[in-house]
């Protein structure tokens, strides 16, 4: 198990770009099973889900070559389907929260699918109810080994249907359209997630020749087709990494500026910070975030405590509460975290309670920050990482720390970001790995 050591107190400064986004990297690197013509997908970051995931296609029979240093080549020409039920493949995909989107594609083109009950991060319940009451729908038939957790799903046929989801899942709504562009007739897809990667993936799917309506809203219309070609595509930036950079600056008083951002597909991102007191101009395409030595959290109108809520987009995405939660210990004022979407989300918030944060835990989905500004420094001490971002909300408390910290399980941070270390100490970081 690999740890960082942390030494606390240093400024950033520079420029620092945003990785592409993890989490439309595995929409649509699962979007490639559904032709048997080559898929070129760019920006694509090397952390490790995406690398397990193009691993895992690999051994599925995709011809996967590297073009460049973040540029894939997919070619699903010859799929061996039986992969699905080995040992081997059901190991792997359930060690994958993102293999859960292979059912989709893979019932669509060869009807059928075999799938682990997906891991991932320890944040509470993640229930997929959404993704097979979807499928099903449309004429797939679902066996559940609840003995060794194994779904097994197969249809004849697919046939296009109306769909009410009963949450806007990002996962399902993706894996939703990719079982539904092959349904014979049309499948409305309403509540669907709306989010940008969700409006990428439909973007890719209609250059290879998908018949898809609304991209963009909640309401997707999709009419069937009997096949799909190539394309080329290029990710976003990953907004939760864009965050936690604005973080970082705002935590450690640094001067940094955020490149190629794509400030459009931020939503209410920055000005959800800029409610904690941070400073942020946008400067064409890049954020700059100034060196603050202080911060106040803004008050409601009728002067009540300020609360920060996670909500289907456009609201703001549960990804970067953790962090919002860390940069509030440091501000002036008072804020109420309110993690609706996952009951354990929070409960890192004991390490920071060691560190010296003033937080009171109120449930699993609510805690209230104290922020003391400068009447207080956090403590550095040794910590584990439970999830990918309570570790570098964990990585940004120890930045700012008095002292040495040492955060243990950072395999856990290695899986949405990529080389954090060597990036950040290049902008005067100390963060060594061991």
């Amino acid at each position: 198990m690999s740890s960082f050591i942390i030494e606390g107190g240093h400024r950033l400064n520079g420029e620092i770009t945003p990785q592409g986004a993890k989490n439309e990297a595995l929409q649509v690197i699962c979007a490639t099973l559904l032709t048997q013509q080559e898929v070129i997908i760019e920006n694509v970051p090397y952390i490790l889900d995406v690398n397990n995931l193009i691993l895992l296609l690999k051994e599925l029979g995709v011809e996967v070559k590297k073009i460049s240093s973040d540029s894939w080549s997919f070619k699903a020409e010859n799929i061996d389907t039986q992969f699905t039920k080995t040992e081997d493949f059901l190991k792997k995909s359930a060690a994958l929260r993102g293999s859960v989107m292979l059912i989709g594609p893979l019932l669509a083109r060869f009807g059928n699918a075999t799938i682990a009950k997906p891991g991932g991060d320890k944040i509470g319940r993640r229930r997929l109810d959404t993704h097979f009451n979807g499928i099903i729908k449309l004429g797939a038939e679902l066996v559940f080994d609840q003995e060794n957790n194994i779904y097994c799903l197969s249809a004849d046929k697919l046939r296009g249907q109306y769909i009410l989801l009963d949450e806007a899942s990002v996962t399902g709504t993706a894996n939703l359209l990719m079982a539904s562009v092959f349904a014979e007739g049309e499948t409305i897809i309403y509540n669907a997630a709306c989010e940008p990667y969700v409006e990428q993936l439909s973007n890719m799917l209609v250059r290879m020749g998908a018949k898809i309506e609304g991209i963009g809203s909640n309401r997707l219309i999709v009419k069937g087709v009997t096949k799909l070609g190539g394309c080329r595509h290029r990710l976003l930036p990953d907004m939760i990494e864009v965050g936690s950079f604005i973080g970082m600056a705002a935590m450690t008083a640094s001067e940094i500026t955020i490149k190629n951002t794509s400030v459009a597909n931020l939503g209410i991102i920055p000005e959800s910070f800029r409610r904690l007191g941070i400073q942020i101009e946008q400067r064409d395409d890049d954020l700059h975030i100034p060196s603050q030595e202080s911060y106040t959290i803004e008050s409601f109108m009728d002067g009540s405590i300020l609360t920060i809520a996670d909500a289907p987009w456009p609201g703001l995405t549960p990804d970067l509460l953790s962090v919002m939660l860390v940069v509030a210990t440091k501000a002036e004022g008072c804020v109420l975290i309110h993690q609706k979407m996952f009951e354990s989300r929070l409960f890192f918030v004991d390490k920071l309670i060691d560190m010296g944060a003033q937080i009171i835990l109120c449930d699993p989905h609510r805690a209230t920050v104290i922020g003391l500004g400068d009447r207080f420094k956090l403590r550095g001490m040794t910590m584990t990482s439970p999830d990918i971002r309570a570790g570098i909300s964990l990585l940004i408390a120890a930045m700012c720390a008095e002292g040495k910290s040492t955060i243990h399980n950072i395999d856990q941070i290695d899986r949405g970001y990529q080389h954090i270390d060597l990036r950040l100490n290049k902008l005067g970081a100390r963060i060594e790995r061991k």
